[in-house]
């Protein structure tokens, strides 16, 4: 842990079940939360938020589900992933920008459902 706050990057992806606005909402709203919990962050803490979702999800905006959790002041923008072969389907990421005392070594990265195998070298 370091003195100070650093810039950080914390990264997480998760997939949907379907494409339907409950279905995509409810897992960005729980990967967002334990992308937080895990790594002690409050949304004073964000810079920003970047969410991408693969070509399958089309039904709402993922940076819907962080609007509906209340942040309000923190800047999201979303973004379609790239079309790879063999890719994993129906896939949300999540890439935060946050100040942090964490060394980026002790980050925590999340990784859940069917994306849980995605990074393993950054999965703890």
């Amino acid at each position: 842990m370091t003195l100070f706050k650093q810039l950080r990057g914390v990264r997480g992806a998760t997939t949907a079940d379907e494409d339907s606005r409950e279905a995509i909402t409810s897992r960005i709203s729980e990967l967002l939360s334990e992308m937080l919990r895990r790594n002690g962050l409050t949304e004073d803490d964000l810079v920003s938020v970047l969410f991408t979702a693969t070509n399958d999800l089309v039904s709402v905006f993922p940076a819907t589900a962080a609007r509906e959790l209340g942040f309000a002041t923190v800047p999201l923008i979303c973004a379609q992933e790239l079309d790879i072969t063999n890719a994993t389907p129906r896939c949300l990421r999540i890439l935060i920008h946050a100040r942090s005392r964490r060394s980026a070594v002790d980050v925590e990265h999340v990784f859940l459902h069917g994306a849980s195998n995605l990074r393993n070298d950054l999965n703890r």
